[in-house]
């Protein structure tokens, strides 16, 4: 899903961000700048955040034999 898609979801739903945000256990303010790009959501929060929001999927990690 890409966030343009995630915020027409949320429009759909008639949820703000800052609504989804504190539903989901996450600072508003994260939320935001992940949506906005100031994050890039690569690890910790911000990645957690895309993930959760469906933005980011979570690849199964690949152990070498």
């Amino acid at each position: 899903m890409t966030v343009n898609r995630f915020k027409a979801l949320l429009r759909s739903q008639g949820k703000t961000t800052r609504q989804w945000a504190e539903e989901n256990g996450f600072p508003p303010g994260a939320v935001y700048r992940v949506l906005n790009g100031v994050d890039k959501a690569n690890f910790g929060r911000a990645h957690d955040i895309a993930v959760r929001a469906g933005i980011k999927r979570v690849e199964p990690e690949q152990f070498a034999a």
